[in-house]
């Protein structure tokens, strides 16, 4: 299908895009690479008056190091932030997670931030974001201010970026030194993820002193299995204690139930993975 008819606007420049969304209100749309943008136009579930593309945007680009967080621009493609080496040492898990987004043309076209705000619980990017204890700065007409990963996702494709509003960084805090995996089950290639776990630990002499773990698709927004943290932190880094660990995994999830799976399903795969997930972190 083709599109309902809409202005077009391609700012060079953060303060000319806040402007475009002001001019345009709530008959805007943000173009942040497209990959799922494009396609509700396509079909018309969505007719904006105006698409304001954020694609010229060069100061919105890259990664960098800022003393003990990574910044990664929010329209870096997945690529690039798969290909920074301060991402691989410095945020494992999302590397991991990186590397599990759809195929090669989406992840050279789709962005970090852009599927952050998108904010689709069967995403890939926001479960390593909120193990990470990633901080998200928003842009608007009265400055910047920065929202944690706890208060960043709100509900379903609902996050803390409000009208007029632009998500331009995500700061990462460095976990150098920590394992990292990305555990993502599907029924065919390049799908959303059914299920999937972020895990990323810090083991001490075979013992895990840290844990963090995300949860993709097991309520509206990512998860963390705080009752799995806990219960990692001091075990050995074993197969027989994580599993013991692993297993309040699906503890206080709401998953939905839709054609790849029920509820209860996803309830049952949650510990499996997490427990994989957390033992390859560890280097198990």
């Amino acid at each position: 299908m083709i599109p309902a008819s809409f202005d077009y606007v391609a700012p060079t420049s953060v303060a000319e895009a806040l402007t475009a969304l002001a001019e345009a209100g709530d008959d805007a749309k943000v173009l942040a690479g497209g990959q799922s943008l494009l396609p509700i136009l396509r079909m018309r579930l969505n007719a904006p008056e105006k698409v304001v593309d954020l694609g010229r945007i060069e100061e919105l680009r890259g990664v960098r190091e800022d003393g003990d967080h990574l910044v990664i621009g929010a329209m870096t493609t997945y690529a690039d932030a798969l290909a920074s080496a301060a991402v691989s040492e410095h945020a494992a898990v999302l590397h991991a997670a990186l590397k599990e987004v759809a195929d090669p043309q989406i992840r050279h076209r789709g962005t970090v931030g852009g599927a952050l705000v998108h904010a689709d619980p069967a995403g890939d990017v926001g479960a390593p974001a909120l193990a990470l204890g990633t901080e998200f700065v928003i842009t608007g007409s009265g400055g910047e201010r920065t929202v944690a990963a706890s208060d960043f996702f709100q509900d379903l494709f609902e996050t803390a970026v409000a009208e007029g509003e632009l998500l331009t960084a995500i700061r990462i805090p460095k976990h150098t030194g920590w394992g990292g995996h990305y555990e993502k089950f599907v029924r065919v290639a390049h799908q959303w993820s059914i299920v999937a776990v972020a895990a990323t630990v810090r083991v001490d002499g075979g013992t895990i002193a840290e844990a963090a773990i995300g949860l993709t698709n097991m309520g509206s927004t990512p998860l963390r299995a705080t009752a799995v943290e806990a219960a990692l932190v001091g075990a050995s880094a074993s197969d027989e204690a994580i599993r013991e660990a692993c297993a309040a995994a699906a503890e206080g999830t709401d998953p939905p139930s839709d054609l790849n799976g029920s509820a209860d399903y996803r309830r049952a795969l949650a510990p499996v993975l997490t427990r994989r997930a957390v033992l390859a972190a560890a280097g198990g």
